[in-house]
């Protein structure tokens, strides 16, 4: 399964965040070091979610881009 994951560049590395997954965030100083971030982020939220008998979310979000003349 996947998931929609947004990787944005800051003034230190890269942030990230999962819009289908409320609180999923991590950064890091490169985008790997942030993808591996959030992979573990992801999992622990999953493995939160089953230890209370909750099943984990499946994925929705979708992400394009949009060509505009300039």
């Amino acid at each position: 399964m996947g998931f929609l994951v947004v990787i944005e560049p800051t003034q230190e590395g890269f942030s990230a965040f999962a819009p289908d997954l409320e609180g999923c965030v991590a950064s890091g100083r490169s985008v790997d070091q942030v993808e591996r971030q959030m992979r573990a982020v992801i999992e622990f939220h999953f493995a939160g979610l089953r230890s209370e008998g909750k099943t984990p979310p499946g994925p929705n979000a979708t992400a394009t881009y949009i060509r505009v003349m300039e």
